[in-house]
């Protein structure tokens, strides 16, 4: 329980002292993290589409691509999934 209080209050000192450009940049982090994840479902949802045996590395590497592009958020979306 008091790691728990304690976990909480040092997380609220980090918000409240954090500048506003670290929460742009991690605001980035995120946007691109969802936009990441958005390009390797939609490249899943055209594999499934196209129904082709062996077309499974093409599609796969196509969403990686697609979500790298977005930035640092993304290339961490492409590398978890």
């Amino acid at each position: 329980m008091r790691l728990w209080v304690c976990l909480i209050l040092l997380s609220i000192v980090l918000c409240v002292s954090a500048d506003r450009f670290g929460l742009h940049r991690a605001g980035q982090f995120v946007r691109g993290a969802v936009g990441g994840t958005w390009d390797m479902y939609r490249a899943y949802r055209d594999m499934r589409e196209a129904n082709y045996k062996g077309a499974d590395k093409y599609f796969h590497a196509r969403g990686n691509y697609d979500a790298a592009r977005r930035g640092p958020g993304g290339a961490w979306a492409a590398k978890v999934i």
